[in-house]
């Protein structure tokens, strides 16, 4: 069997370690229970998926009460929550890999079905999208916005008594933090918009909680990532320059790798460069080695992983793949039989350990998946 970089140890930090460089994608299932704490199914889809995986990230957990993004979401904004998050780390963690908690605002995001009081930087209208119609949100004060940072410290401490092995910021998808360092949707005159070095005191105020926090409770090596959307299809949207301005910020303020999420991670390029270089070609140029690269963004057979990790890429996020074939990593590793499923059936679901609910929304999202 020829060399597969895939399978190789990495580490990522802090003495953590993995065994190889494939991640279970933060993905959100929509099968958490009504009152925000963690359902037996969605423990059982992570048992189901992580024996050979060398990372995990979780699906989004909001910080805030208001921060969430979608139906059937598990939550993290309180204490009460933290059994639920033991429970789920224990099931993330059963396969010996390491288990990150994404954390998330889910801002303007979100949706009136679900939050009553939708805030963000600026009363800017968000993308109608899949599960969300574009809203207008109500402009965070600077006293709201000052709570939202210590909420997302308090999710850190949270998930550190749940005996996760770090949290991941996700600063993508146009979600809070994103929301803050658009020059689109940051219209403020305050400390928190207008310049770039505005834009970023939000994500950079974040980031300097959180590592506080984690100085203070963790007591083993607790990673902090920070997952990224580079740019926006506005025209007057974020670009790939101030992005890279962040991310410099970023490693400075020390996060343990960068996660960047691409429509379709080997081909995405700048919007302002459709026809340049490729996107994991530049941030990889421009991190230079300071801190890891993770990408995601269907990167869903083992060959094309590869192919990620030969352009320079340190890890590869897989989603969908996971979500279809559990046991992803045994491809990868040319023991398994068969060839990898590149759709799903409903008749799948059961053996797969596929929430209902989970289920429910791939029927209903069209193009989400292969169904045959």
């Amino acid at each position: 069997m020829k060399h597969n970089p895939l399978l190789e140890g990495f580490s990522l930090g802090k003495g953590v370690t993995l065994r190889n460089r494939i991640v279970m994608a933060p993905m959100t299932t929509w099968s958490g229970n009504d009152d925000g704490t963690v359902s037996h199914e969605e423990e059982a889809y992570y048992r189901r998926r992580v024996q050979d995986i060398g990372l995990v990230i979780t699906g989004c957990t909001h910080v805030q009460e208001n921060g969430i993004g979608f139906t059937g979401e598990f939550a993290a904004w309180d204490d009460k929550f933290i059994p639920g998050l033991k429970r789920l780390a224990t099931a993330a963690k059963s396969g010996g890999a390491p288990a990150i908690l994404q954390i998330f605002h889910a801002g303007v995001k979100t949706s009136p079905e679900l939050v009553s009081d939708i805030v963000a930087a600026s009363a800017v209208p968000g993308d109608a999208g899949p599960f969300a119609p574009s809203v207008i949100p109500r402009e965070l004060t600077g006293d709201e916005v000052e709570a939202v940072i210590h909420a997302f410290s308090e999710a850190t401490r949270r998930a550190i008594e749940a005996g996760f092995d770090g949290v991941e910021l996700h600063g993508a998808h146009g979600f809070l933090l994103q929301n803050f360092l658009s020059p689109h949707s940051n219209q403020r005159a305050d400390q928190w918009g207008g310049s770039l070095d505005n834009r970023m005191r939000f994500p950079l105020s974040v980031v300097e909680n959180v590592r506080n926090t984690i100085a203070e409770y963790a007591t083993h090596p607790f990673i902090m990532g920070y997952r990224i959307s580079v740019d926006e299809h506005y025209d007057d949207g974020l670009r790939l320059d101030e992005s890279l301005q962040l991310v410099d910020r970023l490693v400075d303020e020390g996060i343990d790798y960068l996660h960047v999420s691409l429509g379709n991670a080997l081909e995405a390029r700048p919007v302002d460069a459709p026809t340049g270089p490729k996107v994991i070609e530049i941030v990889r140029d421009h991190l230079t080695g300071r801190i890891p690269l993770i990408v995601a963004g269907q990167l869903r057979t083992p060959e094309q992983a590869e192919d990620a990790v030969k352009a320079g890429v340190s890890l590869t996020a897989v989603g969908q793949g996971l979500v279809m074939n559990p046991d992803w990593v045994k491809f990868a590793e040319g023991k398994a039989e068969g060839k990898i499923a590149l759709d799903i059936a409903a008749s799948d679901a059961e053996q797969l350990a596929i929430p209902g609910k989970l289920w429910c929304v791939i029927e209903e999202t069209t193009g989400w998946f292969n169904i045959r």
